[in-house]
């Protein structure tokens, strides 16, 4: 699944490929990608409306519009295509923006998850999606107090705490991870068993991992790309995700699954 790397890098390349142009059409093959509002308003309201802007919030791509946002959440395996007006459509496009240069931008989604949400400005980020979203990995207003006090009663798994986009906004399953050996906290770990120390190293290492991972474009893991053609290099950087031997001890490491998600420690390194 596309993590806030991954979606960094691509509202980087949609950035350079659609602002400024205009949307003239919309096609929808799969309604159940548009999460608000229903398919007839969402494409009435969108089409004429021009691409001011492409950012990230969390794990979310906001494309902003003239009137309006477009929220795209690519969820497991979303990306996007760019062709020819009137080129063969693949049977896994399932929304295509027909733009004002003749060219037609196609959202692919094998596994249908993606979501669309067109919002107003006024309103994008005081309703959800967004206003559920915690701080960005590279707010100065993160902070180890910020942490610790979220921490204290979550008696979950530290591994399943930094999952929730209600803390830190962008944190998925591979640098979740990272974060965690860098920081030498077994995954296992009760969140509110840690001290403001250890909440101090895990925001380092998230901004860290994160900034490093995004300035890389990302990690390419299995089936997801985050382009045509485009792969992330940050897979050669992971220390411990999909490793057999730990890069510190050289000992076994082992994977096990916290709360559904395949976990990749070391349980020497990290007691």
């Amino acid at each position: 699944m596309p993590e806030k790397p991954e979606v960094v890098t691509v509202a980087k390349s949609l950035s350079k490929k659609i602002v400024g142009k205009k949307i003239t059409k919309m096609d929808v093959f799969w309604d159940n990608i548009l999460e608000y509002p229903p398919k007839k308003e969402f494409q009435k309201k969108i089409v004429g409306q021009v691409i001011l802007d492409v950012t990230t919030r969390g794990k979310w791509i906001l494309v902003e519009l003239t009137n309006d946002y477009l929220l795209i959440h690519l969820r497991m395996e979303g990306k996007f295509f760019f062709r020819d007006i009137g080129a063969p459509r693949n049977k896994h496009e399932h929304v295509i923006f027909t733009l004002d240069d003749e060219i037609e931008w196609r959202y692919h989604d094998v596994r249908k998850f993606g979501k669309m949400v067109l919002i107003s400005k006024e309103e994008a980020f005081s309703k959800k999606p967004l206003v559920e979203l915690g701080l960005e990995y590279d707010d100065p207003t993160l902070t180890k107090e910020y942490l610790y006090a979220k921490l204290r009663k979550k008696t979950l798994p530290i591994k399943t705490v930094l999952l929730d986009q209600s803390i830190i906004a962008g944190i998925g399953n591979i640098y979740d991870d990272e974060i965690l050996f860098l920081s030498k906290i077994s995954p296992k770990q009760k969140a509110n068993t840690l001290s403001k120390k250890k909440c101090d190293e895990i925001i380092s290492h998230t901004k860290e991992v994160l900034s490093k991972a995004i300035e890389m474009g990302g990690t390419t893991i299995k089936s997801y790309t985050s382009e045509e053609g485009v792969h992330g290099r940050f897979q050669d950087e992971l220390s411990i995700h999909g490793r057999k031997t730990c890069p510190i001890c050289h000992r076994d490491t082992e994977k096990i699954f916290i709360g559904g998600r395949g976990t990749y420690y070391c349980p020497n390194c990290q007691k």
